[in-house]
């Protein structure tokens, strides 16, 4: 397979995932494109080295999560979208709950944001975590525990006491 073929299966196989990743991230889709496409352009610079990289998925992850910090620090991208972005949390989420979660999560500062999609929508360990951020596994659940519970206080009216971030959920 040539270096673009594989590239383009790589992106096609991954570009949605990439895409929800940078949303929760960014808040906003307009801004998340524009990050997963920053990020795109990175991989491919860098395509012809991956068959040294251990974990494609997780070197992925770290440059969407500097493109996000670089996104950020330009001056234009100070401007916080007024609507809530129209982006599928999870195939199985009830869309009722979309806004309010959406809106809690851009609610975190970017730390906390950061940490929860890592650890909790891509799955990672508290030690995978640590690594792609460049944190300590300390800081990471210190992150963790602070984001659910703003998460829990934030969506505790619009789910009740018994919210789908439970006590046990911290991992």
């Amino acid at each position: 397979m040539t270096t673009e073929a594989a590239f383009s299966a790589y992106v096609a196989a991954r570009r949605p995932q990439l895409f929800r990743t940078a949303c929760l991230l960014c808040g906003d889709p307009h801004r998340a494109e524009d990050v997963v496409q920053d990020a795109l352009v990175r991989l491919y610079a860098a395509w012809d080295r991956v068959d040294r990289i251990d974990n494609l998925d997780a070197y992925v992850r770290r440059i969407i999560v500097n493109a996000n910090y670089s996104e950020r620090r330009r001056p234009w991208r100070r401007e916080r979208p007024t609507e809530p972005p129209d982006v599928p949390l999870d195939p199985g989420f009830p869309a009722e709950d979309a806004d309010a979660i959406r809106a809690a999560l851009r609610a975190l500062p970017p730390g906390q944001r950061r940490v929860i999609v890592l650890r909790h929508i891509w799955n990672l360990t508290v030690e995978e975590t640590a690594a792609e951020l460049g944190i300590s596994p300390g800081t990471v659940k210190s992150q963790t525990s602070n984001a659910v519970a703003a998460l829990r206080r934030s969506l505790a009216p619009a789910f009740g006491t018994g919210t789908a971030l439970g006590k046990g959920d911290v991992r």
